[in-house]
């Protein structure tokens, strides 16, 4: 006997059922999301970048490239008067990189860079912990006194130190004089290299040791007290907290404090000229000195512009060198 079957239509429940190795259903577009509106919001994000990248373009690879352009010109005083463009190529360059002055200096500024830095994060670290360890009234007090040195304009604080280091009527010489040291009561405290680098140094660490201490500061507000609760339930005494718990959370902040402070100090421009304009005798140029004396106090224009940007592939290289290190200490840890 045949048997005769309707064939039903398909209810709701089996309508969202497919047959095996049917490809998916579109899904449903929700309401007010177009692809087009998808797209937009993707791109969101680098909308937001434009205006900075491009006031960052403007403000600073403009004057790059014009700088540039004129670092291959022979360009003087008397170039400027008769309007003329001689293009020398690259001889301000060679003339620069075959020159023992260039040399002189660079290897010059990488060592200030080098010792400031080590004092900045050092005093700046010891300060930063010394903040975790007092009490409220005293850590305002001495939150205040960073952030108004830092705070205070350049020009302000290298006035101050001239005062300070002055030979006739400065406070640190009437001190030692004070103190026993007689020799000290009209000391020129720029009339010798060493001497002037000694005041640049103490005027630069003063300036930026404020923002070390503030930023080490708050990083130690990020450690979890239970660690150094655990590192004494081991037995760990104030050095062993120190370098067990506290040191590896603040490593990324002071890797990331150096590479910041490396760039401030190798740049440093109004602190060394206005103590001794580079003297005496040229003695303590740094390579934004040296460019600046070459460029507009010689009126070589052409090669100050040479030198700025050899002076820029200095630091590239120099801070490129340190995070190859930071990144091959990371790797190693992991």
């Amino acid at each position: 006997m045949a048997v005769a079957t309707e064939r039903e239509d398909p209810g709701p429940a089996s309508a969202g059922v497919r047959r095996s190795g049917a490809p998916p259903a579109p899904g449903p577009v929700a309401p007010g999301r177009s692809p087009g509106r998808r797209r937009l919001t993707g791109a969101a994000p680098y909308l937001l970048l434009l205006p900075a990248l491009a006031a960052a373009a403007v403000l600073l690879g403009w004057p790059l490239v014009k700088n540039g352009m004129l670092s291959l010109q022979n360009l003087n005083m008397r170039q400027l008067i008769q309007h003329l463009t001689e293009w020398n190529g690259v001889d301000n360059y060679r003339e620069t990189l075959t020159s023992e002055d260039f040399w002189r200096v660079t290897l010059r500024s990488v060592i200030f860079t080098g010792v400031n830095v080590v004092l900045i994060m050092v005093l700046g670290t010891l300060i930063g912990l010394l903040l975790a360890r007092l009490g409220s009234r005293m850590r305002l007090l001495l939150s205040v006194g960073l952030v108004l040195a830092w705070a205070m304009p350049t020009i302000a604080a290298t006035t101050v130190f001239q005062w300070l280091f002055a030979a006739r009527y400065g406070v640190v010489n009437w001190v030692l004089d004070a103190l026993g040291w007689h020799s000290m009561a009209d000391y020129n405290w720029t009339g010798d290299q060493f001497s002037t680098f000694f005041v640049i140094t103490v005027l630069i660490v003063w300036q930026s040791i404020p923002f070390v201490a503030i930023n080490l500061y708050a990083a130690t507000t990020t450690i979890p007290g239970e660690l150094y609760e655990a590192a004494a339930l081991d037995g760990a005494g104030a050095w062993k907290s120190f370098t067990s718990v506290t040191l590896p959370f603040l490593k990324p902040f002071v890797l990331a404090t150096t590479f910041l402070e490396v760039i401030w100090v190798f740049k440093a421009f109004t602190q060394v000229f206005a103590i001794n304009e580079g003297g005496p005798e040229r003695l303590t140029e740094t390579l934004p000195v040296y460019a600046f004396i070459e460029g507009m106090g010689n009126q070589h224009y052409g090669m100050g512009a040479a030198i700025s940007l050899l002076t820029i592939v200095v630091l590239l290289a120099l801070t490129s060198y340190y995070l190859r290190i930071v990144l091959r200490q990371e790797e190693d840890e992991l």
